[in-house]
């Protein structure tokens, strides 16, 4: 057997460095036991060494007494090994390793590639830096090991010839100070990046955003491959979770919350056809779909968290990509050599605008859109951090339509705009304490204009709107650790929107158009959280708080405590639980709403409406079959209450069966609402060229509006299957480093519902008029559907090169997903799941 051990120990060889560190910790006793590991002890200090041929591994534990004379200690304690690999062609892998709590630097931390002979490792510096050069191209797994801290492996790192693979790693301090570590490298795709998150929760990569069939590299579309998930089979990327409206979800950026990021996002909606955040923007970001933490408020559904990755503080970088939907150019580096600031930028602008700009095509109707982003790394000293982030966005689309006689019978304009900017300080008081503060705008504007031909072939116009929202947003979070077991974080959020909302819409009753929104201000909002995390052991953790929420225009408040626990069985097994009450405020427009009386004053209502409120109850089970497959079990109940209902005794209309409206219809927080079911998880990770995961939901949405009858919701879908997966293999010579890789997506989705529509009531209205004895009685096909992507990645010199063809729908499946009333010719219109598309995608890295 192999035997790699302490320089001045006859049974072995080590690379310690300094050498004098041993000064004063002469050994007493050097042994090897039955497992061939060598125990060396000495008076203040014990080395733990594991050995084996393919792995070698330190563990030192010293006093705290010691540890306070000599910090330099912890460094030195720890193996270094590096080795080169026999391939020429190689990449660097490097990062920095944190306390995932105190966000300070873990000194003397090793880091490995697993199962990758020769052996690649090295330990990190006294700023928590680690650097694993000769690594050669493909997917590897790493793991991570530090005195006193939980083992933790990073799986699926793709390695390419174009880019550096910069990391930040944070790791979880033991509660149990064990005097020997077992490497078990076993990946556990349960953690997430918020420590505070103990359920419904999961960490994606911006590597998986690009890989999954259909998900054109949109992390809204990503999201509908796990489990509880819906999605919109029209094209939308709504994002349906547990049976709850879209308009639930919170989207956050850099820990701020922003507008929905998408393209074409119509008053009040969560999704879009397009998102704005470009994947090469992104970091690993957390999703959350029930009993979120203490720290997340304004949301009532699901969390998308979004992080911004730090550019390449070392050398400088570049993507260029062209595809169907866009072309877009990343760039990112470093401001100077040795300073550690970085910045990392992207713009895309729409194909389809570019070849109409060229006049290259003429044809009506085409999208157009533009996005931005940029996040800029200013480190000051060890202690102070600033970030400069953004995303800015631009849409719009015009349309028109024939009788079949081709007269005119339609047009019509649609724009958005959005954008956000933010400034951060973190602020280290010590290694546990640290302050971070924000300052951030976001902004955003909606502009459309209907028209119809009346009988003179005249257009009119028959609904237009324009609204603006600026809102300002200061908050400020501090974290406090006041050792392994417990940690503190305390957080105020304020926010004031200055708004200017018109809108008008055509009443066929009185013939002229009116009003429905007329009105500018400003609205304020105070949030405050508490968090505490208390671990009594190294299996059992729970997670408690608060969050209070109050919101100016109206005095409206809630008040919501959290609170969550897992236990983790064994090594393979855990169980966790968590429950809370959370709240979402309605659009702006919502509250503006104006009703004109006949004596010619208006009156808002609205302006009174409290926040939707919801308990989320779940309870979860995870199961790690082998170290690359788990399976996942959850159970969720949700009941929401002051949900806004139309004020009518007789009236079954609630918001909950709104994806995006502002509308003109009078709102009391009388609905109630109740969401059930069981969630299944079955996936192998990426290894060796191949993954998978399924995952299969079953579910009830029921909503009760004033006229006391419960019923289902416009999402009740009651199931979700997917299967996705795909395999990697290399074609050609190894010198061409050239794999080919095949991704799918197969998924089942249970038809939503709708309300039928009165045809006789339409035509004499002139406006789509629903059969209200009817509510949702009707229901959409079952939604099936393929996604296919196959592509060639191939690393030449220092480029790397990809082609793709990424489609959903490949068998063209059109399921009904809906009616509608179409004014031009008076008759009812059928709305079915969206064809193939197919988006190629070209993308050069270097």
């Amino acid at each position: 057997m192999q035997a790699l051990g302490l320089a001045w120990a006859s049974e072995a060889t080590a690379i310690l460095q300094p050498k004098n560190v041993w000064e004063g910790h002469r050994p007493e006793t050097s042994f090897s036991n039955e497992r061939g590991e060598i125990i060396i002890k000495s008076r203040n200090l014990h080395i733990h060494v594991g050995v084996n041929p393919e792995l070698v591994f330190m563990i030192a534990k010293t006093s705290k007494k010691e540890l306070d004379m000599k910090r330099q200690i912890i460094y030195s304690l720890i193996a270094t090994i590096v080795t080169l690999t026999a391939f020429g062609q190689t990449q660097i892998i490097r990062g920095t390793i944190k306390d995932v709590d105190s966000k300070s630097a873990l000194i003397g931390a090793t880091v490995q590639i697993l199962n990758h002979d020769p052996l690649i490792g090295g330990v990190t510096d006294l700023d928590g830096d680690f650097r694993l050069s000769g690594v050669p191209y493909g997917r590897f797994d790493l793991l991570v090991q530090s005195v006193g801290y939980q083992e933790k492996v990073i799986p699926n790192i793709l390695v390419t010839a174009a880019k550096e693979v910069v990391l930040t790693i944070e790791m979880v301090e033991s509660i149990e100070k064990l005097e020997a570590v077992v490497v078990t490298a076993q990946q556990d795709k349960t953690e997430v990046l918020n420590e505070m998150a103990l359920v419904s929760a999961r960490t994606f990569s911006v590597e998986e955003t690009q890989r999954f069939a259909g998900s054109f590299n949109d992390p809204a579309r990503l999201v509908s491959s796990y489990a509880g998930v819906g999605s919109n089979a029209e094209g939308n990327n709504d994002i349906v979770v547990r049976g709850n409206s879209p308009k639930g979800i919170l989207w956050r950026l850099e820990g701020v919350e922003i507008p929905n990021p998408n393209h074409f996002a119509n008053e009040g909606s969560s999704g879009g056809p397009i998102n704005a955040l470009n994947s090469n923007m992104l970091a690993n970001s957390d999703f959350f779909t029930g009993a979120f933490a203490p720290e997340y408020g304004n949301a009532l559904s699901g969390v998308f968290d979004m992080k911004y990755k730090k550019g390449n503080n070392e050398t400088r970088e570049y993507t260029a990509s062209a595809s169907t939907l866009g072309i877009d150019f990343t760039a990112e580096g470093p401001f100077k050599k040795g300073y550690g600031g970085s910045y990392i930028a992207n713009y895309r602008y729409s194909s389809l605008q570019l070849i109409d700009d060229l006049g290259l095509v003429d044809f009506g109707g085409v999208p157009k859109y533009q996005d931005a982003a940029l996040n800029i790394s200013l480190p000051i000293n060890q202690n102070n951090q600033v970030s400069i982030f953004g995303l800015g966005g631009i849409s719009s689309i015009s349309g028109e339509e024939a009788h079949d006689n081709g007269d005119p019978a339609y047009r019509g304009v649609f724009g958005s705009k959005m954008g956000v900017l933010g400034v951060s300080h973190v602020h280290f008081f010590s290694n546990k304490a640290f302050l971070k503060a924000t300052l951030a705008y976001t902004g955003t504007e909606l502009t459309s204009e209907d028209e119809y031909v009346n009988d003179d072939m005249e257009y009119f116009v028959d609904n237009s709107a324009n609204i603006q929202k600026h809102t300002f947003r200061a908050l400020t979070t501090y974290n406090y650790k006041f050792s392994a077991k417990h940690k503190l974080e305390t957080g105020l959020i304020l926010s004031r929107m200055a708004y200017q909302a018109d809108a008008t819409s055509y009443n066929s009753d009185i013939d002229k158009l009116e009003n429905v929104l007329s009105d500018d201000g400003h609205a304020e909002t105070v949030q405050a959280f508490t968090s505490w995390k208390y671990r009594m052991n190294d299996a059992w953790t729970m997670t408690s708080g608060v969050h209070y929420l109050y919101f100016h225009l109206n005095q409206s408040h809630s008040v919501e405590p959290r609170v969550a626990v897992r236990w983790k069985a064994s090594t393979k097994s855990a169980f966790n639980a968590g429950m809370g009450i959370h709240s979402k405020l309605s659009t702006v427009s919502t509250y503006l709403a104006r009703f004109p009386q006949e004596n010619g004053t208006i009156l808002q209502p609205n302006k009174d409406l409290k926040p939707s409120r919801a308990a989320h109850f779940v309870l979860g089970y995870d199961y790690q079959i082998n170290p690359l497959t788990y399976i996942k079990a959850e159970a969720y109940y949700q009941y929401l209450f002051d949900v806004p209902v139309e004020n009518d005794p007789a009236s079954a209309y609630s918001l909950l069966n709104e994806s995006d409206t502002y509308g003109s219809i009078p709102l009391v927080n009388d609905g109630t609402g109740r969401n059930y079911g069981v969630e299944f998880t079955l996936e192998r990770f990426f290894s060796k060229g191949f993954y998978y995961m399924n995952t299969i939901s079953l579910y009830q949405s029921l909503y009760t509006g004033k006229d006391g009858i419960e019923r289902s919701t416009a999402f009740n879908g009651n199931y979700i299957v997917n299967f996705i997966g795909g395999k990697e293999f290399s074609v050609g010579k190894p010198s061409k480093n050239k794999v080919m890789f095949v991704n799918t997506k197969i998924g089942l989705l249970g038809g939503g519902r709708y309300t039928p529509i009165d045809l006789n009531s339409s035509r004499a209205a002139g406006y789509q008029v629903d059969d209200e004895s009817n509510m949702l009685a009707s229901r959409g096909e079952d939604v099936f559907f393929m996604n296919l992507s196959i592509g060639v990645r191939r690393n030449k010199g220092n480029t790397t090169r990809e082609l793709k063809l990424d489609a959903n729908n490949i068998t063209n499946n059109q399921a009904l997903v809906r009616e509608y009333y179409l004014q031009p010719t008076e008759e009812i219109e059928k709305s079915y799941q969206l064809p193939m598309i197919p988006n190629i995608i070209y993308t050069f890295k270097f």
